[in-house]
């Protein structure tokens, strides 16, 4: 396919390089910048036939058939507009918007239009997110009962980023938004989030919004999410994510630890990984970075999607969902309180987690475990009484 890519910034350099590797057959056509000395040198640095400071000839050029939105957060909404009435498939980088009013007139306009949406949540496509998911959907954790995602970093690259005028938010704008659909991933898409608890401070930078956020996001099921964002991280970028359930745990480690160290005390070893801090000392290189941060699944499954006549994994409305809890946790930030995620829900009822009851003599098991020298111990609850006993019930 041939793309219009909207943005020369960092994210802009992350697609071009995805989207130029990833099928071979796709290719961006059409850059548009703001800027006429870094679109041109944006076309020269990927090979693109043509480039403009014009983003409607951008997107109406008649070679491209998709268009890829990598603009700061207060264009999206004129972009996908363009995209939209010109009939081509968007495709749209984290967040959607910048609230969920926001989110929702997008979400409107493209379908209205009948034209393809996707929603460009790399972290959701990192191969180890992918397994892990595909882990959990099989049964092997159990139920979902608590999902923490973290993203933090020394801050973002661009100017616009500091400035909530133009994002609609600090940290949790520009990172709660990944951490927020990575636990959707994990506890289900059709569990519907209820309320938010938000702190959010400034701490570091002389700016108007948080760099620094913490929330915990209730659901229908029972289960809660966690994330953390911070903008005041020192020492490179750190993305882990952990899932509890029922009948298991599992821990990721995206950035920092991925089994790449190495030690340097002259540097010279150029670029490292994005958000490293130094070129000296121990670093923590990533070999594939495209890959790792979830570019080139994510891709593959949009246009994959788009030759398929199917919805993506990421869709517009899980970009609406998102920008709905984001909304909640600003709320919550400032009320310092439970507040509620308002939405329009296309999902049904989710039920809730239900408890498991084993039975033991006529007790209620509430734990079972194996001692040191082999014999088994169990903890029992009399229903009669509500009297909890220690039980050895088995030799080694």
């Amino acid at each position: 396919m041939n793309v219009t890519m909207l943005g020369t910034g960092l994210i802009g350099d992350f697609y071009t390089m995805t989207l130029h590797g990833q099928r071979g057959r796709d290719r961006v056509e059409v850059v548009y910048s703001r800027s006429e000395d870094r679109g041109q040198a944006f076309k020269k640095r990927w090979g693109i036939s043509d480039h403009t400071t014009s983003m409607e000839e951008a997107v109406n050029h008649p070679d491209t058939s998709v268009v890829v939105v990598g603009l700061p957060n207060h264009l999206h909404e004129e972009a996908i507009e363009l995209a939209a009435k010109a009939g081509k498939a968007v495709l749209c980088t984290k967040p959607l918007a910048r609230t969920a009013e926001e989110a929702k007139r997008i979400l409107d306009t493209v379908e209205k239009a009948g034209v393809f949406g996707g929603y460009l949540e790399d972290l959701c496509y990192t191969p180890k997110t992918l397994k892990a998911i595909n882990t959990v959907k099989a049964g092997a954790i159990g139920d979902v009962t608590w999902v923490r995602s973290r993203e933090t970093h020394p801050g973002p690259h661009s100017a616009w980023f500091w400035d909530g005028r133009l994002t609609g938010g600090g940290a949790i704008i520009d990172l709660g938004c990944h951490c927020i659909e990575i636990i959707r991933s994990f506890v289900g898409k059709e569990n519907r989030p209820v309320e938010v608890m938000c702190w959010t401070d400034t701490f570091v930078h002389p700016i108007e919004d948080e760099d620094n956020a913490i929330a915990l996001i209730k659901f229908e099921s029972g289960a809660v999410g966690q994330f953390e964002v911070s903008w005041t991280f020192r020492g490179g970028m750190d993305l882990r994510d952990e899932v509890a359930g029922t009948n298991g745990t599992i821990w990721l480690n995206h950035f920092l630890r991925t089994g790449f160290e190495m030690f340097t005390a002259g540097g010279g070893s150029g670029y490292v990984a994005e958000k490293a801090e130094t070129e000296v000392g121990w670093l923590f290189p990533v070999g594939d970075e495209v890959s790792e941060l979830g570019y080139v699944d994510m891709f593959s499954d949009m246009f994959n999607a788009i030759d398929e006549g199917r919805e993506p994994r990421e869709t517009l409305y899980d970009g609406y969902v998102v920008n709905s809890i984001m909304d909640a946790c600003y709320r919550s930030a400032d009320s310092k309180q439970w507040e509620p995620v308002r939405l329009e829900w296309r999902h049904g009822a989710t039920p809730r987690i239900t408890k498991s009851s084993e039975k033991f003599e006529g007790q209620t098991v509430i734990k079972s475990e194996t001692l040191p020298d082999g014999r088994r111990k169990m903890i029992l609850k009399d229903d009669k009484t509500g009297d909890y006993v220690d039980r050895v019930v088995a030799d080694g």
